[in-house]
């Protein structure tokens, strides 16, 4: 199948003012079949040693169950959503002694060599969807503000600065099962950006400027320009800083 575009793709990550890093990001290209790939992004929370582990561990799940999915007979969703309920289970399973739960976000997509593109994410780390630089669609937050913006009583820039916009309604690791939100994109083309972010960069930007970064940057640049713009942004107060980027040029 000609798809009239090459995949150009990067990824960033800085701990930004804080002791320890408990983002982890990665791309995966299939280990079998050319043009399909995994994105997968993880916000650990827990103390220091918990988040950590707990991010780490939806990265080794994600590669695992990857290695094994086959694009001609396995349904995309189907892996997306073990990934999310394997690594749950695992985190709980592993929970660090006398420290805070360990718990993670988790925000994932995976393109299959035909160029359909399946998504999934629970918790605060995002995906957004870019097309010929403006945004097409984006995930909605597993959160507390987000409830109430939903709700109509806080507007999303409201939700910025709540008190209590780090309070999540879900995520990997807590006693109850996370939710496993799932969005398709059946066709990628030419012109298309996906963005999988941490809340330590989407925070600090309004979707028209992720939209402008990753239109006139390549991916290497997009990821390095928002990250010194959002360390810059945070003014000495900003969390752990962790993104994806995908980007389908076209052929010239």
């Amino acid at each position: 199948m000609s798809k009239g575009y090459r995949i150009q793709a990067s990824t960033g990550i800085h701990r930004g003012d804080r002791d320890y890093q408990q983002d982890q990001v990665a791309l995966l290209s299939h280990p079998r079949q050319g043009g399909c790939m995994l994105a997968v992004l993880a916000d650990g929370m827990g103390g220091r040693s918990g988040g950590r582990k707990a991010s780490d561990q939806v990265m080794l799940t994600a590669r695992q169950l990857f290695e094994r999915y086959d694009p001609a007979s396995d349904e995309a969703s189907a892996l997306l959503r073990q990934i999310v309920e394997e690594s749950h289970l695992v985190i709980k399973l592993t929970a660090v002694s006398a420290e805070q739960e360990p718990h993670s976000t988790v925000a994932a997509f995976l393109i299959n060599p035909g160029g359909d593109c399946h998504w999934v994410h629970a918790g605060d780390s995002r995906i957004y969807h870019f097309r010929n630089g403006k945004l097409v669609f984006r995930t909605v937050d597993h959160s507390y503000v987000q409830t109430l913006v939903n709700q109509g009583e806080i507007s999303e820039e409201e939700a910025l600065d709540h008190p209590h916009a780090n309070i999540l309604m879900g995520c990997l690791g807590t006693e109850n099962d996370p939710p496993v939100e799932l969005h398709v994109v059946p066709q990628l083309a030419a012109g298309d950006t996906l963005l999988a972010c941490s809340d330590g960069i989407w925070h600090y930007f309004t979707p028209e400027e992720l939209a402008s970064t990753v239109a006139m940057l390549s991916p290497r640049e997009a990821c390095e320009f928002l990250i010194q713009k959002a360390r810059s942004r945070a003014k000495g107060m900003g969390d752990n800083l962790s993104l994806a980027i995908v980007k389908l040029e076209p052929l010239s």
